[in-house]
């Protein structure tokens, strides 16, 4: 032999004494604990890779819902651009001091940039 022991070798003679049940007995009670500690393992393997289908499934869909409100945003936000381009136009267009109107939208688009500034919600450390 190699090196490995086999211990608990069932024999087939004849003569097997009243004891030697309970060695098999033993022997099958254990070979049934391996094979249910197997099933169960493969189980949870297949039950594991489910779940990470499911939490990918569940990413890309996060994703997606991010993707098309990012896009929603970016289309709001170019037509607010838009918006505010246009009424800057009629407002020069309208006014006859050009000196002045290039003045007026300085400070307009200082007040605005002022105002997309948001305010904080709350202030730490006072109550």
């Amino acid at each position: 032999m190699s090196g490995q022991f086999v211990r608990d070798v069932m024999g087939s003679s004849a003569g097997a004494g009243s004891g030697e049940f309970h060695v098999y007995r033993h022997l099958r009670r254990r070979e049934y604990q391996r094979q249910d500690f197997l099933d169960k393992m493969a189980e949870k393997q297949v039950k594991d890779l489910e779940y990470l289908d499911k939490v990918e499934q569940n990413k890309q869909a996060a994703d997606e819902r991010t993707a098309k409100r990012r896009k929603k945003r970016e289309k709001l936000k170019q037509k607010k651009l838009r918006a505010k381009m246009a009424k800057l136009e009629t407002k020069t267009d309208g006014d006859g001091d050009g000196d002045k109107s290039s003045d007026s939208s300085e400070e307009e688009e200082e007040r605005e940039a002022d105002d997309d500034a948001e305010a904080p919600s709350f202030i730490m450390g006072k109550k």
